[in-house]
């Protein structure tokens, strides 16, 4: 496995974990890189450098991004999230995987990008879904700015420091675990 394989797997792990947070940001932010050409994409995924793709994932992601600051909507978007931070968590990691054999590229997409994207987007619904039966909503915004701003510094790290992603995706991932934990009934024995 070359270094240039190593670092994609880890850009790809980084942007499915932040699809996690935010569904479209982390496309748009591969979209940018590819257009900008910052990021190579496999030769299948090239469209997504165009220009019409650039400018459809900015505007889902700014919708996106507004949307969940209205309460009650962001529970909703919550729904339809999770089944397609599977989607596109898989989508991130097979476009930027380099040097793999097709089996083990989409095997690892599905496991690895769509598996922490699911368990990401799955954990901030339960999140907001207790924020709002705790606090009416009202706390909604506040967690909607932390995973905003998560996913920027996740997805951003992801294509400019791909190592640094793979730590920050391991933190995340390990409080999640942590908060599962607490929160999860005890059973007797």
């Amino acid at each position: 496995m070359t270094s240039e394989t190593v670092i994609s797997i880890f850009l790809g792990l980084g942007l499915a974990a932040s699809v996690g947070f935010r569904v479209f940001l982390p496309l748009f932010a591969l979209s940018l890189a590819s257009y900008f050409n910052v990021w190579e994409l496999n030769d299948s995924w090239q469209w997504i450098g165009g220009l019409a793709a650039v400018i459809t994932l900015g505007v889902a992601t700014v919708v996106e991004v507004f949307a969940y600051f209205i309460p009650w909507v962001d529970n909703m978007l919550d729904s339809a999230a999770v089944p397609l931070a599977a989607i596109a968590g898989t989508a991130v990691m097979v476009s930027t995987v380099a040097g793999l054999d097709p089996v083990v590229t989409w095997s690892l997409a599905i496991i690895a990008g769509g598996g922490t994207a699911t368990a990401i987007k799955g954990a901030g619904a339960a999140g907001r879904l207790a924020s709002t039966a705790t606090t009416g909503g009202l706390a909604n915004p506040i967690v909607s700015t932390l995973e905003t701003g998560t996913a920027v510094v996740v997805t951003t790290a992801s294509i400019f420091a791909p190592f640094l992603a793979v730590i920050l995706v391991i933190i995340i991932l390990f409080v999640i675990f942590r908060i599962y934990r607490k929160l999860r009934p005890r059973t007797r024995t």
